[in-house]
């Protein structure tokens, strides 16, 4: 730990922080303007996708297949924070009507780095947890377990419904230079196509 007596723990006032935070930002930015070019997009492919029923919801499972490029691997090693989302919809069809609404539900992660321990730390919701490399961080964020996504008795035993499942890093909680420079530019287009499925719930098993 540092001691108090240093210059270097000086807390700085919160108007210099938030200009050396911006002024990264636009550095940043500038630099990514400039760097970007007619690079491939980065993908992301859904795999293994598994719908079963828990003892209060119904779970899913599944495995991102996914990397960052280059880009994104050095604006959060710089301490930019970034934010994926996964995304599930699960509908019933309506002869009648529109489709039927069951459940839509989100899950988010926050990517970020700290310099100070050289850990990088994935956050959701009040849970975090802190990683040694980068690969571990991704791994872990890509990898879906029993993750409740309906209400059990939001479902009917026998019948059908459509469920969707997507991925994608959320350029919208980018700090607004980078948006600007993100805009367009293949090497921020992290995100899969709607995985989609059709689910017959089924009555639990007795044990």
């Amino acid at each position: 730990m540092m001691d108090s007596s240093t210059p270097c723990s000086r807390k700085l006032p919160d108007h210099r922080r938030r200009f050396l935070r911006r002024a990264l930002a636009l550095g940043l930015a500038v630099r990514v303007g400039c760097e970007a070019g007619p690079a491939q997009a980065a993908e992301a492919e859904i795999r293994n996708v598994a719908l079963t029923q828990g003892e209060e919801q119904y779970v899913l499972s599944a495995d991102i297949l996914a990397e960052l490029t280059p880009l994104l691997a050095d604006v959060v090693s710089r301490g930019v924070a970034l934010y994926f989302v996964t995304e599930f919809e699960l509908s019933a069809s309506r002869w009648y009507w529109l489709d039927e609404e069951i459940s839509t539900r989100t899950l988010t992660y926050r990517l970020s780095y700290q310099s100070l321990t050289r850990q990088f730390r994935l956050t959701t919701g009040a849970l975090h947890q802190n990683f040694g490399s980068l690969d571990e961080a991704l791994r872990t964020m890509l990898r879906i377990r029993n993750w409740g996504v309906a209400e059990r008795n939001a479902l009917r035993v026998g019948r059908s419904y459509n469920a969707a499942l997507r991925f994608r890093l959320d350029v919208g909680e980018l700090p607004k230079p980078l948006q600007v420079s993100a805009f367009g530019h293949k090497d921020w287009n992290l995100s899969s196509d709607w995985y989609r499925w059709t689910f017959v719930a089924a009555a639990r098993e007795s044990r």
